[in-house]
């Protein structure tokens, strides 16, 4: 029998949520699994105490989410100033953070169809800081001389299109794009990013 665990936090219930949606879906998770899946009476009522609803769960995943892409993507300051060493630290960059939210990667892709305000919510997030960033990145090493790039809007949203693929597939559906070695497609997506971009050789 699930015990009444006083030390259950907040963060406790968000983790189990999203694990449980992850993994079930959200619609055929109940309150009450989660409270069990913390330790907590699933009568007791105790998820109430921190959330109004099973939804209102879900948005603290979404936005939990949100706040670690923005957090990674203030990370990418810090890469190297070398373009060429800077993609693969990039790619890294971007499929570390991915790897770390697995089970949101499956709750956005699977779950929130139902909730178009919520998709939305996290669309803009996404466009706000990953794509802005990238973006940025593209159109500072155009004005440097770097890149022979014509619209780098495009441009990073098609090398993101592609990176991004790689560790969404294997949260969704346990396999890699063609089963390919992850260095493999890193070392085939830096050549091909170094070609979109017009990098030239130093």
């Amino acid at each position: 029998m699930a015990r009444s665990t006083p030390g259950v936090t907040r963060q406790h219930l968000v983790e189990a949520a999203a694990q449980l949606f992850a993994e079930r879906g959200f619609g055929k998770t109940s309150t009450a699994d989660i409270q069990r899946a913390c330790g907590l009476n699933p009568g007791s009522g105790a998820l109430y105490k921190h959330f109004p609803s099973k939804r209102a769960l879900l948005e603290e995943i979404v936005q939990q989410h949100l706040a670690g892409i923005s957090d990674r993507s203030r990370q990418a300051a810090a890469v190297p100033e070398a373009p060429e060493e800077a993609l693969p630290v990039l790619a890294r960059l971007v499929w570390d953070s991915m790897r770390r939210d697995r089970a949101a990667l499956r709750i956005i892709f699977r779950e929130l169809e139902p909730f178009p305000d919520l998709l939305e919510q996290m669309w803009q997030g996404v466009l706000g800081s990953v794509y802005t960033v990238a973006t940025e990145w593209i159109a500072s090493g155009v004005r440097r001389g770097d890149f022979q790039v014509e619209d780098p809007e495009a441009t990073a949203s098609v090398l993101l299109a592609s990176l991004t693929y790689y560790p969404i597939l294997d949260a969704l559906v346990g396999h890699t794009p063609g089963d390919v070695d992850e260095e493999a497609f890193l070392a085939a997506w830096t050549l091909q990013a170094r070609l979109s971009l017009g990098l030239k050789d130093r």
